[in-house]
């Protein structure tokens, strides 16, 4: 099987949307948890090829996208992208109607909620040291083909072609094979919390040797998978 890492395409955001939700379950299928299959990849993919598409890798093969990754340079600059630009219509799409649960047995509320209430920015002594952040989500078909070391190498040069110096994201417990491919690429555990780990790459100096993650759904901090 022939699978080409390429930058971003227009014509990817569709298999792209796909390959977020069927990882969006801590890298398991998360077809069954939502009933709008949009809302999902309209926080974790598509607002960060809207915004740079520069810092947008994918991987495809004769099926379609079956991986990819996102990446903003500047989380704070990004978060006011996404205020002035990416929420308003969302907001308006997804009207936020707060109820005591969420009513249809889906995780649809929680992202209206995260549309509506993104959360707190990144703390000033991550975002100082480390401002880029990333998504990295593959398919099982993908697995075990070493994308998950192309993706990032990709990004990782167009980082450092920029002079960016530091990068961070977020991984959630219950996705230990990934915690372990981001500590072999050369990432370190900043922060344990009860979700997950806050990891941090050094831009400055080279990245380890790193191999396949074991999955995807990769997510920034206080949004783990």
């Amino acid at each position: 099987m022939s699978i080409d890492v390429r930058p971003f395409g227009p014509f990817d955001l569709p298999g792209m949307y796909r390959v977020c939700l069927r990882t969006g379950d801590s890298g398991r299928d998360a077809s069954g948890l939502y009933g709008d299959p949009d809302l999902l990849p309209h926080i974790y993919a598509g607002p960060y090829p809207a915004a740079d598409p520069g810092l947008t890798f994918v991987a495809a093969d004769e099926q379609g996208v079956l991986g990819y990754v996102v990446a903003t340079a500047d989380t704070h600059a990004f978060d006011g992208w996404l205020e002035e630009h990416w929420w308003p219509p969302l907001r308006r799409r997804y009207p936020h109607r707060p109820a005591a649960g969420p009513g249809d047995g889906t995780r649809d509320r929680s992202c209206v909620e995260r549309i509506h209430r993104p959360g707190p920015p990144e703390p000033d002594a991550v975002y100082e040291r480390y401002p880029a952040h990333l998504h990295i989500d593959i398919l099982p078909r993908g697995q075990g083909a070493g994308l998950g070391r192309r993706l990032m190498d990709a990004l990782l040069a167009a980082l450092r072609e920029r002079g960016v110096r530091g990068l961070h994201l977020g991984v959630g417990g219950g996705n230990p094979g990934a915690h372990a491919f981001y500590l072999r690429m050369g990432f370190t555990e900043a922060d344990r919390q009860d979700w997950g780990s806050v990891m941090v790459m050094d831009l400055t100096r080279d990245a380890e040797d790193g191999a396949q993650p074991s999955g995807g759904g990769m997510r920034t901090i206080g949004q783990p998978s």
